[in-house]
This record gives C-alpha cells, sequence and structure tokens, in this order.
C-alpha cells in the first residue's frame, strides 16, 4: 500500500513515523518547501507543489497511490480542497488529519475573527504593543494603514521575504515552536505586550502564549479555521490515521486500482 501524507506538521511526521517500517506500506511525505530547513519525517519525501489539482491526480496516478493523507496545517486551506478534488478525480481514498482546535478557558478574553484583515481592523480598539503569531505570509494585513501607529512583535519561523508589505513598526523574532508557559509569560511581560494575535491553530506546541495572555489579561484576537471541503473523513490525529490505514478494510478495497486510467 502506497500512501502520499500532505505534511509539514507535527502530526504529518508522526504520522509518517507511525507507518513507516511497517512492510505493507510504503510511505511518502510531501512537503510544500514554504519553510527553510524543515524537519525531515520518516520514508521517502518530495519538496514542492504538484502543478495544481491536475498534477496532483497524475502524480496519484503515476505513483499508484492507494490512500492520500491530508495531514496540513488547519489555515493550508487551498491544498485541501486541491485534494478532495484530486483524490475524487483519481478515485483515491482521503482522509484529513484536523487537531483539534482551541477551547476558551474561563478568564479568557477572545475575540474571534474570520481573516486577518478583520483581526487587524480590530486591534486598535485591543491594544498598542501587538505580538502576531499569524506567520509571515499574512503580514500585508498589518501593513495598512489601519492601526498604522500600533507596535508589532511578529514570531515566525523564517523571515518574510523583501515583497512582502511588513508593519512600519515591527520586531521580528525568528523562533520554531514549541514554547514554554514561562517562556512566554517572559515575552509578554519584557515586550509590554496588550493584545495577541493567533490562529486557531489547535495543538499544545504553541498553546502556551494563550495561558500567558489569560494570566495577563491580555485580549486574544484569534482567527477561525477555513472549512475542511465537503464529504473528506476527518480523523483529530496521527494515531487515528495510521489505525484507519492499517485497519480499515474500505481503505483497502476502495483505493484508486479501480481508476481505469491508471
Amino acid at each position: 500500500m502506497h500512501v502520499l501524507i500532505l505534511g509539514g506538521t507535527t502530526e504529518g511526521r508522526r504520522l509518517a513515523g507511525l507507518l513507516d517500517g511497517t512492510p505493507s506500506v510504503r510511505v511518502t511525505s510531501s512537503l510544500a518547501g514554504r519553510v527553510a530547513g524543515p524537519r525531515l519525517p520518516p520514508g521517502e519525501v518530495r519538496v514542492g507543489g504538484f502543478g495544481g489539482i491536475a498534477g496532483l491526480v497524475d502524480w496519484l496516478r503515476a505513483h499508484r497511490v492507494d490512500v492520500l493523507i491530508d495531514a496540513t496545517h488547519p489555515f493550508a486551506g487551498t491544498i485541501s480542497f486541491h485534494a478532495a478534488e484530486a483524490a475524487a478525480t483519481a478515485h483515491v481514498p482521503l482522509l484529513a488529519v484536523r487537531r483539534p482546535g482551541w477551547v476558551p478557558a474561563p478568564g479568557d478574553d477572545w475575540h474571534p475573527v474570520d481573516s486577518l484583515d478583520e483581526a487587524a481592523a480590530l486591534l486598535p480598539r485591543l491594544g498598542e504593543r501587538v505580538f502576531l503569531t499569524t506567520g509571515r505570509l499574512g503580514l500585508g494585513a498589518f501593513a495598512g494603514p489601519v492601526g498604522a501607529d500600533l507596535w508589532y512583535l511578529v514570531r515566525s519561523v523564517d523571515p518574510p521575504g523583501p515583497d512582502v508589505p511588513v508593519p512600519a513598526r515591527m520586531r521580528l523574532l525568528l523562533e520554531r515552536g514549541p514554547f514554554t508557559l514561562d517562556g512566554e509569560r517572559e515575552l509578554l511581560r519584557r515586550h509590554c505586550i496588550d493584545v495577541l494575535v493567533t490562529k486557531d491553530s489547535g495543538g499544545a506546541a504553541t498553546a502556551p502564549k494563550l495561558t500567558a495572555a489569560r494570566e495577563a489579561g491580555v485580549p486574544v484576537v484569534i482567527v477561525r479555521r477555513p472549512p475542511v471541503p465537503d464529504g473528506v473523513r476527518v480523523v483529530a490525529g496521527p494515531e487515528d490515521a495510521a489505525e484507519a490505514v492499517l485497519r480499515d478494510p474500505s481503505l483497502r478495497s476502495g483505493s484508486g486500482h479501480t481508476d481505469p486510467t491508471r
């Protein structure tokens, strides 16, 4: 059985590790290539895009993929919809691994929004010194005239490219999680942060910032997740996905080998 994991996440690496070495399974992980020096999972690895839906369909057929697993970041919406359409076209079963979202706790001051633009528009009413943890690719939403007087501490794995608009008043902090609660407390204190902006990524690696914000009385602007494509089977974690691959007969009997174009 050939399993293609669309990864680049902790869940993708964990799943590849659970399946790699199983005699009946060949694992290939696909990374988008947007992060310099990514943490590579066990098994075979390919880096880069497929060339859209048609390219992914061709790859699934050419490499005789039996199961496609979308273990991308919860906010990697485009590839998830491409995966759903490509899997349906190539008649390959698809699973989506989605870590549970964060849930507010007593004392949290959360302000949910649907986009980074909405987050940027809300900020001037909440604070002046912003801890921005939404990644480098969306910085342009905070570079406009709304909130131009705000100061931003931007945390990202990699720096923004030269063509990416950035806030006028910004300090860049290049770090990769997981992060500790003590470290997040100190970060908020040292930089006098009075508002946090994050995406609802879920998981434990970056959750300590939410606890630190709650303790400090700092409001949190949290961007809601995009939806999973309709009809896609969702599992909560890599262990569930591995169990389905190894035990679920529907994934084997429903594999792409029934596609006459392969």
